[in-house]
């Protein structure tokens, strides 16, 4: 059954000699594994292959077959051309780390349209902007609200923050308390939209710091969830 839908590219690795495999958060089902046939194999097919960059936007026509691990496209074309989010240094590291976020943490093989659409429109933002270092902070936050641990904001004035629980408390419950300038910086992430990301002044010291604490959240709350390897990159080219 010939199937079309949107897709954001997650990952690819390559499967034999010609073959790559692309994993990939589609509109209508969740993430979905392609393989991709014959794509190393000759210059014109090579040309393809450049659709498929992380975080790239598609539009794919799909051979689905329901209980198949990997499926098959049989059309494919960019639905949002990229300005700057492969070409700039900057935002080609965050692409890089965020891609490996999102592949270690979506996991749902069904839709989620409230997910894609904050996919697709944050990385839409970040490829137009100018200022967007504190980008992957708020968007970590942010995609902890779809996975299912936002922080509860309810008592938002609180002098702690509980990482295992995801809420504020008058006293520290436990040795994943956060407090002092790092929880400063947690509330201003949660008070804000993209377009406020410049009124959190951060150096790269604070930023690192932050973004540890971050991804050790996210291992509290996901299980499977590991941390980037590029995390070194992204760290080195906003120092």
């Amino acid at each position: 059954m010939l199937v079309k839908t949107n897709a954001i590219v997650l990952s690819k690795i390559k499967y034999g000699d010609h073959d790559v495999i692309v994993k990939c958060y589609t509109k209508n089902r969740g993430v979905v594994s392609y393989l991709l046939r014959g794509v190393l194999k000759s210059k014109k097919s090579n040309s393809k292959i450049a659709y498929y960059q992380s975080l790239s936007q598609l539009e794919i026509e799909e051979n689905f077959k329901p209980n198949q691990t990997l499926h098959y496209i049989t059309d494919v074309k960019l639905s949002v051309p990229y300005k700057s989010m492969h070409t700039n240094i900057l935002k080609a590291a965050i692409v890089m780390f965020l891609s490996e976020v999102l592949t270690t943490s979506l996991r749902e093989e069904e839709a989620n349209l409230l997910l894609y659409e904050f996919l697709e429109t944050s990385l839409q933002w970040l490829d137009h902007e100018t200022e967007f270092a504190n980008f992957h902070l708020l968007f970590l936050l942010e995609l902890s609200k779809h996975l299912g641990f936002y922080p509860d904001t309810s008592q938002l004035d609180f002098p702690y923050f509980n990482l295992r629980s995801g809420s504020f408390e008058l006293k520290p419950q436990s040795p994943y308390t956060v407090s002092g300038e790092n929880l400063l910086f947690i509330k201003q992430l949660l008070s804000i939209k993209f377009d406020e990301l410049n009124s959190v002044k951060l150096n790269s010291t604070q930023r690192q710091t932050l973004l540890n604490l971050m991804l050790f959240y996210f291992e509290l709350h996901l299980s499977d969830f590991r941390k980037p390897k590029s995390l070194q990159v992204l760290n080195q080219v906003f120092s």
